[in-house]
């Protein structure tokens, strides 16, 4: 279980309702259990439906956090248009080891969040 601390829970959900209607996409940086950064990621699908990050952002934000001694602890995304739990494509792309995966907002004005480990 990862701990997200308000003030980077707060910041997934404005991420989330500024990207409406299109699904966002980002990652979250910590040591052992806790987050303590947060990486908003460019959808480069730009799609309701499914995310796809930019792989230039994943390389800088890799090297940043070594920079930072901390380790990626999750990546989120938004679902603009259905609930706030992993879809099965979500489950099949969901492969980095050690990696939480967090679906977050399900309608605009309505939050709703949910953590899974793939």
């Amino acid at each position: 279980m990862i701990i997200i601390p308000k003030a980077i829970h707060e910041d997934m959900i404005s991420h989330a309702r500024e990207g409406f209607p299109l699904e966002v996409c980002g990652i979250l940086g910590g040591s052992d259990d806790t987050v303590t950064a947060i990486y908003r990621m460019t959808n480069t699908d730009a799609s309701n439906e499914h995310f796809m990050m930019e792989p230039k952002e994943q390389f800088t934000v890799v090297k940043d956090m070594r920079a930072k001694g901390i380790a990626m602890l999750a990546i989120y995304h938004s679902h603009p248009e259905t609930p706030a739990r992993p879809s099965e494509e979500d489950i099949k792309l969901a492969l980095t080891p050690d990696v939480s995966y967090v679906v977050s907002i399900r309608k605009r004005n309505t939050p709703d969040l949910l953590r899974y480990i793939a």
